[in-house]
């Protein structure tokens, strides 16, 4: 990315940003599609006005503009200027602004495992759902993570939700001062779209719709994550039951738009007994907090290596375009543990790295993670 670009693109979001922060006050203004929140229970968020975000790539790396460097005494170039960098945590500061504002659990949990770990939280990916129709499937908000260094990687496939995703792996950025949550270690990216065209005629009409309406949202995409907005307007109640009838998924992403679906703690990087993501299931649990049992509690890969775990999502009280309030769900928070690779398994643990554990991610795992904002794991009784 060129320089005059990024200061472009920084002045550019960093004043949306400053004009509408993120407090009660912005959620609760009546002049924009955004909406007020109301704590009901832990599991329970009332949202009376609605909205959230929408974006196309290429899907070519494009290298952290930095500007300047200098050596360290640990060996490392460091950067004098590290503008591209430090707008991108900007961004993502604002996204999980925006995500612990409207989901207490993830919230509760971030801050209950911090009592026990300090900061030492790192996160191993964020997740965000897209329609894939318009321009406004996996490209549109994978374009700003691209500009900023990110690498596209495998592509995972979901034929009976009718899901694509494609994740993506961060830039070595080194953290001399350490760091936690989005100003750790960069996490990588998992972004979902539907397949939008293999739905009935009606739900394609209604995404269509919306899609339309947004017009060039969709060119925002990172900007409307961040401040927590549609950019499309509120539907009607009667279309998010035809969605959520055909896909969960569909009707999830109509109200919630380019939100952060989730947040992942990565749990091998915790210093207490909580780095065994069982350890960390069972206080999670033992703390009143109900975690996604489709398919067992733990989710593992075929390979034993990648184990995944996530709460189910809270509730958001939304108002429809017509007026009608029901429940929505909103996002969740989950846990994944990598283990050490075959190959590196005689290295002293003190010298283990993040290359050293397994990477990537898992279909059946996933599939499994999604179930999180489905209707059957909202309505269950905690275990």
């Amino acid at each position: 990315m060129r320089l005059s670009t990024m200061f472009s693109l920084q002045n550019h979001y960093s004043s949306a940003i400053k004009t509408f922060p993120h407090s009660s006050a912005f959620f609760s203004s009546p002049t924009t599609n955004s909406f007020p929140l109301q704590t009901k229970s832990r599991n329970f968020v009332s949202l009376k006005e609605s909205s959230f975000p929408g974006k196309s790539i290429s899907t070519n790396p494009r290298q952290l503009c930095v500007m300047g460097s200098k050596s360290s005494d640990d060996g490392f170039n460091q950067p004098s200027f590290q503008g591209g960098e430090s707008f991108l945590r900007s961004v993502l500061a604002s996204m999980e602004t925006v995500y612990l504002n409207r989901n207490p659990t993830a919230k509760a949990i971030l801050e209950l495992v911090q009592s026990v770990d300090s900061d030492h939280i790192f996160y191993d990916h964020l997740a965000f759902r897209t329609f894939g129709v318009n321009g406004y499937g996996i490209d549109s908000i994978a374009k700003f993570f691209l500009d900023f260094g990110y690498t596209q990687r495998e592509e995972l496939r979901f034929p009976a939700k009718k899901l694509k995703a494609l994740w993506f792996s961060p830039p070595s950025i080194p953290l001399p001062g350490g760091g936690s949550r989005v100003n750790g270690p960069l996490p990588r990216v998992f972004i979902s779209e539907l397949l939008v065209d293999q739905m009935s005629n009606q739900t394609q009409d209604i995404i269509r719709k919306y899609t339309e309406i947004a017009g060039s949202g969709k060119n925002h995409a990172a900007l409307a994550s961040s401040l927590g907005s549609l950019t499309w307007g509120k539907p009607l109640y009667s279309e998010f039951q035809q969605l959520a009838r055909e896909s969960e998924y569909a009707a999830w992403t109509l109200v919630n738009g380019y939100a952060l679906n989730h947040v992942t703690i990565s749990t091998h990087q915790l210093k207490s007994h909580l780095r065994d993501i069982k350890s960390l299931n069972q206080f999670i649990e033992e703390n009143g907090f109900k975690l996604n049992s489709e398919g067992g509690v733990l989710k593992v890969s075929p390979d034993g290596l990648l184990l995944q775990s996530s709460t189910v999502a809270d509730s958001v009280s939304f108002q429809f375009a017509d007026g009608i309030t029901e429940s929505v769900p909103c996002s969740y928070i989950e846990f994944a543990e990598r283990l050490v690779l075959p190959q590196y398994k005689n290295i002293p643990e003190i010298e283990v790295k993040e290359f050293h554990r397994r990477d990537g991610f898992e279909v059946g795992n996933a599939d499994k993670i999604f179930e999180s904002t489905s209707k059957e794991q909202l309505t269950r009784k905690a275990a």
